[in-house]
């Protein structure tokens, strides 16, 4: 039977975080987002974590299915696998809440991967860049732990430090080359500025990688790295696509240079 709806954050977010920690084969529940971070507006959503073992073989999606909240709920892997491994989109109480799966065999192994300094990176769904493999080692050290235990990242790897804003970079300086020497000459504006703003989240990463600075979604990530100055060159409509393209490596190459002399 469900619960009386209640309106005070504190109360809802304590039966949330008691009935997701309920649910067969669940270790941890974290909360994250703005949220977590005390960012949030009145109508921001609630970023939920179930953390459990994959190999136990007991945690299922259809458990989260059968509390009876309206929404969307995936199987695991439905949001294309990878470290972000499927969750739901549920409305709870009239709040919009979001719940991750995370399987604490891959968050523990990408924390091991993270330490030593190895990177990847995966397609996500609207994220322009896709995400680096140690986003669930950014929410271990970011989100707020409502129920059981997570790992915890000792600071940021020195390894990762290393390695991220060279494996970033890298990626948006080829995008920037591909962009200027086959969509700039055919007159594509749309896929040159497709491709700079792809470049420029890349790019982005690598500014808060060289920092040290943990990363858990793009929403502010042109802000918390200085290119918010990408938005002036793609909206202007008298530059030649290619000296479009120019001026933004300039931009970004200059962040991400400056992130890490001063790391």
């Amino acid at each position: 039977m469900a619960s009386t709806p209640v309106t005070d954050d504190d109360t809802f977010l304590d039966r949330l975080a008691d009935r997701l920690d309920a649910l067969p084969g669940v270790h941890a529940v974290t909360l994250g987002g703005s949220r977590a971070q005390g960012t949030h507006a009145e109508a921001s959503d609630w970023d939920t974590a179930v953390y459990y073992r994959g190999s136990e073989g007991v945690f299922a999606p259809r458990h989260l299915r059968d509390v009876g909240w309206e929404g969307e709920v995936s199987e695991i892997g439905g949001w294309g696998g990878g470290v972000f491994n499927g969750g739901a989109w549920l409305s709870v109480d009239g709040r919009r809440v979001d719940v991750h799966y995370r399987d604490l065999d891959v968050v523990e192994h990408e924390l091991g991967e993270a330490e030593a300094g190895r990177v990847r990176v995966e397609p996500l769904m609207f994220h322009l860049a896709g995400i680096p493999s140690y986003l669930v080692v950014a929410e271990l050290a970011v989100n707020r732990v409502l129920r059981g235990q997570t790992p915890r990242p000792d600071g940021y790897p020195a390894a990762l430090r290393k390695a991220a804003p060279e494996a970033w970079w890298g990626r948006a300086s080829l995008t920037l080359d591909y962009a200027k020497a086959n969509n700039a000459p055919l007159g594509g504006r749309t896929e040159v500025v497709g491709a700079v703003a792809v470049a420029a989240m890349e790019a982005a990463h690598a500014v808060l990688a060289a920092r040290g600075e943990w990363v858990t979604n793009e929403k502010r990530l042109l802000e918390r790295a200085g290119l918010r100055g990408v938005d002036g060159i793609v909206a202007n409509a008298g530059l030649p696509l290619g000296e479009l393209v120019g001026r933004a490596r300039e931009l970004m190459a200059r962040a991400v240079a400056d992130a890490q002399a001063g790391s």
